[in-house]
């Protein structure tokens, strides 16, 4: 499901008749959808059941349950993806903007969509970022690039650096993350850049490149990515995270030393979206 980066909901109040009904089935009924339609609202893990992010279709109502779904109408639906952004680009490798919503790499995702777009079935992406993060995705132009490029990888010489919307107050003006997931060696460093009791805006660089590193390390220091659905927070005590539509994470810089060229630097930064700049301005950041 695609369209606007801006939120829209609808509240459902669960009569009587809907008691014992399954979380699908109430859907199914109230939004006139289809079984399949209503699982898959579900499986969007933003449907929201008094306030606790609930992503069980067989979850059983009760009457007077508040449920809180996202709005999907015909006219966002059939929004056309936009014109991937390239933020930098050579004869060897060019780094584009990622949008919310899209995989880097597979069926409908940035790489397969930037091919159609430059005309240049070579194209291959270098890294991944998550579906529902945002920024700077290098691509290499021919396979001699990519494998240089994963080299550079492989010896930690790429910098990556990223913005986060994290819950409550960040104590902490610089701090290192050290934990270990499945198992690998996982370093992401942390710098404050303003908190508010509810809220706050971190810059973050990553050392290694763990699967989901950034989310799970704040999720451990029980500061979760705002709208993170798979490590944040399952309850809204404040209504403001239930408008947050996505996970608020994004990619603002990429530097890699050219391997290509000698002396020669790869850099890109990219601005912060609309959708991130109106959750910080939400929770007053």
């Amino acid at each position: 499901m695609r369209g606007s980066t801006k939120q829209q909901q609808r509240t459902l109040i669960a009569a009587a008749v809907d008691a014992d009904k399954t979380l699908q089935d109430f859907i199914c009924a109230r939004l006139s959808l289809s079984r399949r339609g209503a699982k898959s609202l579900i499986d969007t893990r933003n449907v929201w059941v008094n306030r606790k992010r609930v992503w069980m279709a067989n979850h059983i109502m009760r009457a007077g349950d508040q449920v809180i779904v996202p709005v999907y109408s015909d006219t966002v639906a059939q929004v056309k993806v936009p014109k991937l952004r390239v933020l930098m680009s050579d004869e060897d490798y060019l780094v584009v903007d990622k949008p919310a919503t899209l995989v880097s790499v597979g069926s409908g995702g940035v790489e397969e969509l930037l091919r159609q777009q430059l005309k240049d079935p070579q194209l291959m992406a270098i890294h991944r970022l998550d579906r529902n993060t945002t920024g700077c995705l290098l691509f290499a132009r021919h396979q001699q690039a990519f494998d240089a490029a994963v080299d550079e990888f492989k010896k930690r010489h790429v910098r990556k650096s990223y913005n986060a919307i994290v819950a409550g107050r960040f104590r902490q003006q610089v701090s290192t993350v050290h934990e270990e997931i499945d198992g690998a060696r996982a370093v992401t460093n942390i710098r404050l850049l303003q908190a508010q009791d509810d809220a706050s805006f971190l810059l973050l660089r990553i050392e290694t490149g763990r699967t989901h590193q950034i989310r799970k390390h704040l999720a451990s220091l029980r500061h979760p990515v705002l709208g993170d659905r798979e490590y944040g927070m399952k309850t809204a005590r404040d209504e403001r995270l239930i408008d947050v539509p996505r996970q608020m994470l994004h990619a603002v810089e990429v530097e890699m030393p050219n391997p290509l060229k000698a002396g020669s630097t790869i850099r890109a930064h990219s601005p912060l979206p609309a959708d991130f700049r109106r959750c910080l301005k939400m929770f007053k950041l």
